[in-house]
C-alpha cells in the first residue's frame, strides 16, 4: 500500500516536471528578402525580443530569401498552418480584401512620412483586423520604403516607359499603373527577379532601394530614376486559429515583441533608405537619375486615372484619409 502510493506521488511529481519543461511553442516566421533589409532585421528582433519575453515558451525560427515560401506561395502556407508569420508587401492582400490596394495606388503619398500617419490613423488601423474573417490576423505595418522606377533606359518621361517590360508583383493596381504608360506588366516572383532582369525576361522593375541593394538588382540594371512614385510596405500577419489557440501570456509577449520589432525594422528603414541609394551610387554598375518636378508631373498625370480606376475598389473615403496624411 505504502509502496503504491509512493509510485502515484513519484508519477504525479514525474508528470508535474515533464509539464514544467513542456516544448517550447515552434513560430516560423517566413519572409522573402535578406536579413541586411529592414523587414529582415525585425524579424531577427521579433525573435530575439519573443524568446526573451517568453523564455523557455516560445522558440523562433526565422527564414529569409524565400527559403522555406517564395512569395506566391507563403500567404497559402500561412492559411494552411504550415508558417505561423509572414510580412508580405501589401499588394498580396488583393484576394483577402480589396481595400489595402490603397497602398499600390501611384503617387498617392508624398513620402514614408505620409505613409506613416495614414497608417497610424483610425483608418489605417481599421485595415489590420479587416481580414480576420479570412483566417488573417495583421499586427502591424512595416516599412521597406518609397519605390523607384529602374530599366535599361532612362525613363525621364512616361513615353520612355512604352512597350518596356516591367516585372511587377501580383496586383491588378499595379497592372493598371504600368499599362497607363503604355508598358507590358509581367507578375513574377520576387526570388526571380534578378535572373529575369539579367536574361531580358522584363526590362524593368520596381523597388525601394534597401531591396535594390541588397538584391543586386542594380547590377543588371542600367537606370534607376529617384521616382519615388510609389510606397513598397509589408504588413506582419499570423494564421488567426492559430494565434486564437496561444494562452494570455503567450499573445501578450508575442504582442509587445511584435510593436517593438515592427519600430526597430521601420527605424531602420527611415534611416537607411539614403544610405543604399548611396551604395548603389557607389557600385557604379547602374547610373541613378534624378527625375526632375515636371518629369515627376508628368508620370502623375499619366497614373492617375488608376486611383479613379480602383476607387470603387478601395473605397473614395479611404483614398481621401490618405491623401489628408500628406499634409504634416
Amino acid at each position: 500500500m505504502k509502496l503504491t502510493l509512493k509510485m502515484t506521488v513519484a508519477g504525479a511529481l514525474l508528470a508535474l516536471g515533464l509539464a514544467a519543461q513542456a516544448a517550447p511553442i515552434v513560430i516560423k516566421y517566413s519572409h522573402v528578402v535578406a536579413d541586411v533589409t529592414p523587414k529582415g532585421k525585425a524579424a531577427l528582433k521579433f525573435k530575439e525580443l519573443a524568446e526573451k519575453k517568453l523564455a523557455g515558451k516560445v522558440e523562433v525560427q526565422v527564414f529569409p530569401n524565400s527559403q522555406l515560401f517564395g512569395d506566391g506561395k507563403e500567404m497559402e502556407a500561412l492559411l494552411l498552418g504550415d508558417v505561423q508569420i509572414i510580412a508580405p508587401s501589401l499588394a498580396k492582400f488583393g484576394k483577402y480584401t480589396k481595400q489595402l490596394q490603397i497602398f499600390d495606388l501611384p503617387f498617392l503619398f508624398d513620402d514614408i512620412a505620409a505613409v506613416d500617419r495614414f497608417q497610424a490613423s483610425k483608418e489605417g488601423q481599421n485595415l489590420l483586423t479587416s481580414m480576420q474573417k479570412k483566417g488573417i490576423m495583421g499586427f502591424g505595418y512595416m516599412h521597406n520604403g518609397m519605390k523607384q522606377l529602374s530599366a535599361n533606359v532612362p525613363l525621364g518621361s512616361p513615353a520612355d516607359a512604352k512597350g518596356l517590360k516591367f516585372r511587377i508583383q501580383a496586383s491588378d493596381v499595379l497592372e493598371a499603373q504600368f499599362k497607363a504608360v503604355g508598358a507590358n506588366p509581367q507578375k513574377i516572383s520576387f526570388s526571380e527577379v534578378y535572373q529575369s532582369l539579367q536574361t531580358g525576361v522584363v526590362d524593368g522593375t520596381e523597388n525601394p532601394w534597401s531591396n535594390i541593394y541588397s538584391k543586386k538588382f542594380h547590377e543588371v540594371q542600367g537606370y534607376i530614376m529617384d521616382s519615388n512614385h510609389g510606397v513598397l510596405d509589408y504588413m506582419v500577419i499570423g494564421n488567426a486559429k492559430w494565434w486564437s489557440g496561444l494562452p494570455a501570456d503567450v499573445q501578450k509577449g508575442l504582442k509587445e515583441a511584435m510593436v517593438e520589432s515592427i519600430k526597430y525594422g521601420n527605424d531602420a528603414a527611415f534611416e537607411e533608405a539614403n544610405d543604399f541609394r548611396k551604395k548603389v551610387i557607389a557600385d557604379n554598375k547602374a547610373k541613378v537619375l534624378p527625375m526632375s518636378k515636371d518629369h515627376q508631373a508628368q508620370w502623375r498625370a499619366a497614373m492617375k486615372p488608376v486611383w479613379k480606376q480602383f476607387e470603387g475598389d478601395i473605397g473614395k473615403d479611404l483614398i481621401d484619409a490618405a491623401l489628408r496624411a500628406n499634409n504634416k
